[in-house]
């Protein structure tokens, strides 16, 4: 049986320890402004995901992730040196796609917001189709008295 407890809680470790160890050990001149942004463990703790990103343009996004590919080894020692579990996870680094999709949710409100700022232009001089108060009111006696003379003397 798995315990989710467990492997959150050391997914949060390697992810503490990879970031930190990028950021003191790891000097190969290829990695970028790397950001690790989350960590996931399988249930069994013998595989980890670490989702990263990277600060810059598609060209440096790729050297970092040779560079972090690179520096495997070195990472998944440190991993085990410090977590002290019995089996030292593999790491799998990928891209964190979290920077794309807010770029497109973004876009996507700008479009709605220029759409919407058009419709109140359109609609700033506009009126009302039918009456001001299309609603039936109930009609009251003494027009209905007066309606009714008028109908009975012809």
């Amino acid at each position: 049986m798995t315990d989710t407890a467990r492997a959150r809680k050391l997914a949060d470790r390697i992810r503490v320890v990879v970031a930190e160890t990028l950021q003191r050990r790891i000097k190969d001149p290829r990695l970028g402004y790397v950001t690790i942004t989350d960590t996931r463990v399988t249930g069994d703790l013998r595989e980890a995901t670490v989702f990263y990103t990277v600060y810059g343009d598609d060209e440096e996004r790729a050297a970092s992730a040779a560079a972090l590919e690179s520096a495997k080894g070195v990472l998944r020692s440190e991993v085990g040196r410090q977590t002290g579990v019995r089996f030292t996870p593999s790491l799998t680094f990928v891209p964190d796609a979290l920077p794309e999709n807010a770029r497109t949710i973004d876009d996507l409100l700008a479009k709605a917001k220029a759409s919407d700022a058009q419709v109140r232009q359109a609609s700033s001089g506009a009126t009302y189709a039918g009456d001001a108060d299309p609603y039936r009111k109930p009609v009251r006696e003494e027009e209905e008295q007066d309606g009714e003379t008028d109908g009975e003397d012809v």
